[in-house]
């Protein structure tokens, strides 16, 4: 399990960190991806076991419910990338998207069913996906963000496939745009000129027709009370309120601050934590 910083600005984690109640039935996992308040993990039942011998199960860290999917023939975990989609608002239904790299196909696991389906990958170009930290599950299709800065886009059937062109110039600068979701919209961000760390956030309002919204620009340095950045340093947004217009940022090593786009407030979170792959992640009580 990954580290977990409380961005309520509680001490408190809102659950075991560990989780516990896997290690009952697993002597080691890795936690995938986390999405509405569930997180997709790999769990090995062995220490001595096979890269490959492993099982992909889904757990509520707040209820403790686990459920163990079939095992389907992916072989080798390097070969392919695992997203989990889950909307708070059907708490009983939940998807697995499995990206088979080489093959360049999908395998959809659907709770509903309880049965895997593949299908190819229905995208008009090659696409390496970043992975499950910059992806996002949102009225029931899954965005990922993609090495070449576009968004591919596939439903829980396997059945629409889209490609949405990432906002402004984004697409052209090295590091990339991260994208997330709020109040219902998806979002993309990046930072622009390392040297001055200026973040440019837009929404996308229209989805149908992939226009994006201009929404806030900020100078990171000087939310972090700093003047120029140290050879080293990294700033960079880790992630978006689901509800409202909060940002969260990071320095990567010791200091995570929130910030507001209406009233430029910022708020220090921890000064103590190291973040860096970070996944938000919101507890999810319904059974």
């Amino acid at each position: 399990m990954r580290g977990f910083c409380n961005l309520s600005g509680s001490n408190l984690p809102m659950v075991d960190p560990i989780l516990p109640f896997l290690r009952k039935s697993y002597e080691f996992f890795v936690s995938q991806h986390c999405c509405g308040g569930l997180l997709l993990c790999t769990c090995w039942k062995s220490l001595i076991s096979e890269a490959d011998e492993y099982n992909l199960v889904v757990c509520n860290p707040a209820t403790e419910n686990w459920t163990e999917l079939p095992h389907y023939p992916i072989g080798s975990p390097y070969e392919a990338v695992h997203y989990l989609g889950f909307d708070p608002a059907m708490p009983s239904h939940f998807v697995v998207f499995t990206h088979l790299l080489k093959l360049e196909e999908m395998a959809i696991y659907s709770s509903d069913t309880g049965r895997w389906t593949t299908v190819q990958t229905g995208w008009t170009s090659q696409h390496y996906p970043i992975g499950p930290s910059n992806c996002v599950f949102l009225n029931g299709t899954l965005h990922l963000m993609t090495f070449d800065h576009s968004i591919a886009t596939v439903d829980t059937k396997g059945k629409v496939w889209r490609e949405i062109e990432v906002p402004g110039n984004m697409a052209r600068r090295r590091a990339g745009p991260s994208i997330g979701q709020s109040q219902g919209r998806l979002y993309a961000w990046y930072t622009d000129n390392p040297k001055v760390c200026r973040l440019s956030v837009w929404a996308l309002e229209e989805y149908a027709s992939a226009k994006w919204t201009f929404k806030h620009t900020v100078n990171i340095l000087e939310l972090f009370g700093r003047h120029t950045r140290s050879q080293g340093e990294s700033y960079r947004m880790i992630a978006i309120h689901p509800d409202c217009n909060l940002i969260f940022l990071t320095n990567g090593k010791e200091k995570t601050i929130s910030y507001d786009m209406d009233n430029q407030g910022v708020h220090v979170i921890c000064t103590s934590k190291e973040l860096r792959d970070a996944q938000p992640y919101v507890p999810c009580f319904a059974e």
